[in-house]
């Protein structure tokens, strides 16, 4: 956190860039470079609540503040009816999990360790609840390409989708139950000593309110700027939603992960990739798509290609979890998988 907090200066320039009109790409940058420490600062206090309250409800403040600022993108994405855009981030945010951020600190902590071993019953539970996750947000997607044309995918059975994201919000909702009263770590808490706790309880809600408040506006400026932003750089939407838009969410966590593999504590960081990625399949993906239903309806149909490399990536996931070991040539593996799609999406649109 102490590198990221100078990038708190694209906070009021990003303020200037946009009362100033200066051009929708640079408002772009700036929000998204202000978004990064931000989004730190939100997952830190979040920590620092729960370790005042204790594993309980610090579980239920991470799992619920933990893909926060993803959310926030989210919402102002919905309002302004970019539902690609929102299924693409979010696609996106899993992808990044699992592939970069897991990769990164896999190759970080293999260097430096040569083998990473970690308990594999303990991440167990979240990476079949996130093969779970898939297939249920995957049913959507097969039903409609399967009996309605296929360039109807995205507007048609709005209806199903939305059942569908109930029952996995109501999984959730158990499977927070259920890590409450037998595994505490489901959601990262059991290991909360192994983080620097520096703020008093006051001055954490007080960042997390700001921290929030502040994304809020961060968020509507980048997604504004989205559309004008992709057309004058020639950046494709795609691109925008299912990589740039996920590693600027993700990049405070990114760096937690990796600090833990260097530490030897890979269980950590495996709690924070997968336990990031179930967050967003079975909660924040799913809670849209229900808030969409009130004005209007996003369905959960996914692009194909998204789907194919969402799904490949819960498997990996599953096989490195299972494994209880691992080292760094793993790691280059997933960030190779990750470059080579990000290539795809910016290359073939």
């Amino acid at each position: 956190m102490k590198y990221l907090r100078y990038l708190l200066v694209f906070v009021p320039l990003t303020f200037v860039a946009v009362f100033a009109h200066w051009s929708e790409t640079l408002i772009f940058v700036f929000s998204c470079l202000a978004i990064v420490p931000l989004a730190g600062y939100l997952g830190v206090a979040t920590e620092e609540i729960a370790a005042y309250t204790g594993p309980k409800f610090g579980g239920f403040l991470n799992a619920t503040f933990g893909n926060a600022t993803e959310l926030i993108i989210s919402i102002f994405a919905l309002k302004a009816g970019m539902f690609s855009v929102v299924r693409a981030s979010l696609a996106g945010s899993v992808l990044g999990n699992v592939l970069l951020v897991l990769g990164c600190s896999i190759l970080a902590g293999g260097l430096k360790h040569k083998e990473l071993k970690f308990d594999a019953q303990a991440g167990s539970f979240t990476a079949s609840m996130l093969l779970f996750a898939f297939v249920g947000l995957s049913l959507p997607t097969v039903f409609t390409l399967t009996f309605s044309d296929e360039s109807l995918y995205t507007t048609k059975f709005e209806s199903f989708s939305v059942i569908v994201a109930v029952m996995l919000l109501c999984m959730y909702v158990i499977g927070l139950i259920y890590s409450f009263k037998t595994q505490e770590d489901l959601y990262g808490v059991e290991h909360a000593e192994d983080l620097d706790t520096t703020m008093k309880l006051p001055f954490a809600i007080g960042v997390l309110a700001v921290s929030t408040v502040l994304i809020a506006f961060m968020s509507e400026y980048l997604v504004d700027s989205i559309e004008p932003m992709s057309a004058s750089a020639g950046i494709p939407e795609a691109f925008v939603g299912l990589i740039l838009i996920p590693i600027v969410g993700n990049a405070a966590e990114h760096s937690t992960a990796v600090i833990m593999a260097l530490k030897n504590k890979m269980d950590i960081s495996i709690e924070i990739a997968v336990g990031s990625s179930l967050q967003i399949a079975l909660f924040v993906l799913p809670l849209l798509v229900v808030i969409s239903a009130f004005f209007m309806p996003m369905s959960l149909t996914l692009a194909p290609i998204e789907l194919f490399i969402f799904g490949a990536s819960v498997l990996i996931a599953n096989q490195i979890v299972a494994s209880g070991r691992t080292n760094w040539v793993e790691g280059l593996k997933l960030i190779v998988i990750y470059a080579i799609a990000a290539v795809g999406f910016f290359v073939i649109h």
